[in-house]
């Protein structure tokens, strides 16, 4: 395919997609796969935030939306910011998107050029380092393993800053780890990037709202670089939303205008229903909706159930994670091993595609978070589908030599 673009050709494929669109297809042939690859809570969006979308067809809210996203919406949003995380913004400095996926993009768009480096704590999440790549950036990885519970030190970011270096991808409650960065280790980071004026930071903070222990803090309230920190959030996780296809930012003015005129070159406003209903979602915080307190108390279970099981399946090595909803175990010990008819299971890759044939499970190999140790495991589905999974896995790992 030489008549397709090379920035086509390098790009590629989700891992977390692709490995989602593989067991559809086999479950669509009849095999019972077990999907623990999606990152999708297994939960309905709240009623009063499907009523206020119904309501706003009633009042015709089909129309063009503004590039940025309506001015209620951006109002509603800088009161969740203040509410929720202490930070001051202007709507104007507000940018509504398709996703949160749309806005990471808008921003890597926005801030890097080709040649600029951008730091990338392992695992990241799989679309990152392509986005980088679109931007014509070079992602430089500073690796966190299960022995630091997949966190960076402050003086790991030390090392890896050069005058080329742009950009920070950060990631905390972090998929596909689930580690989330206490007080102490924020502001040990926050003061490495007071020194470096040339660094801008990116802080994803889709996972937010699912916390077990501790509490959010975000990068932006540290006054020394709260301009030179662009939030990105959404509804999707939080409010068990993630068809409505709705995130945001929140930059400096400068940041967001030019956000602003690359969506507008590209999407334009998202969708209007969405954008209403997404209003109400913002003025409630998910401690004052049973449905999400409740789904957060739910995956907190299922968290604990899935980690006690992958700790009796010798070799793995499995951390405890503090939010999300994902479990991230080390897989060396099986790495090497070979399957009974004699094929080398060398790549985290292949012992993902060995656990779907085998165990009929569907996980995501680590590498394509940048941790070619580790497997992803999702627990966003029901305790009955992780029990089995985790005893299929067990069985199948067992079969290994």
């Amino acid at each position: 395919m030489n008549y397709l673009s090379d920035r086509a050709n390098q790009l590629s494929e989700s891992a977390t997609l692709a490995m989602t669109r593989l067991s559809r297809e086999l479950t669509q042939q009849g095999f019972d796969i077990i999907n623990l690859s999606i990152g999708e809570p297994d939960f309905d969006t709240p009623g009063f935030v499907k009523d206020e979308a119904k309501l706003a067809l009633d009042q015709n809210f089909t129309h063009y939306p503004p590039v940025n996203g309506y001015q209620d919406l951006r109002e509603a949003i800088c009161r969740k910011l203040l509410r929720d995380n202490q930070l001051n913004y202007k709507p104007n400095q507000i940018v509504v998107s398709t996703g949160a996926k749309q806005a990471l993009a808008n921003t890597i768009l926005a801030l890097v050029n080709p040649g600029e480096e951008v730091l990338m704590p392992t695992p990241y999440w799989v679309s990152y380092s392509e986005m980088v790549k679109l931007a014509g950036g070079k992602s430089v990885l500073i690796d966190a393993g299960i022995e630091t519970r997949f966190k960076i030190t402050a003086s790991q970011l030390e090392a890896a800053i050069t005058p080329n270096t742009k950009l920070l991808m950060f990631n905390s409650p972090n998929n596909p780890s689930g580690a989330v960065y206490n007080h102490d280790e924020m502001e040990a980071l926050a003061g490495v990037i007071s020194k470096h004026p040339h660094l801008y930071v990116i802080a994803d903070e889709i996972y937010e709202y699912i916390i077990f222990n501790g509490k959010h803090e975000s990068l932006a309230s540290y006054p020394a670089i709260h301009d030179r920190v662009i939030v990105i959030n959404g509804v999707s996780k939080g409010y068990a939303m993630t068809g409505w296809r709705l995130g945001y930012s929140a930059s400096n003015c400068d940041i967001a205008q030019a956000i602003n005129k690359i969506q507008g070159q590209i999407t334009s406003g998202t969708c209007s229903i969405a954008q209403r209903a997404a209003i109400v979602a913002m003025d409630r915080h998910p401690d004052e909706v049973d449905e999400m307190k409740q789904m957060v108390s739910t995956f907190k279970e299922r968290r604990d159930l899935l980690v006690a099981l992958l700790r009796e399946i010798p070799g793995l090595k499995v951390d405890l994670p503090d939010g999300a909803f994902y479990v991230f175990p080390d897989v060396t010990a099986y790495l090497g091993k070979k399957t009974a008819d004699g094929l080398t299971l060398a790549t985290d890759d292949d012992l993902c595609m060995y656990l779907l044939k085998e165990a009929q499970v569907a996980l995501v190999p680590g590498s394509s978070f940048g941790n070619n140790q580790c497997i992803r495991f999702s627990y966003a589905t029901s305790s009955e589908k992780i029990a089995e999974a985790a005893r299929r896995v067990k069985a199948a790992l067992q079969k290994l030599v």
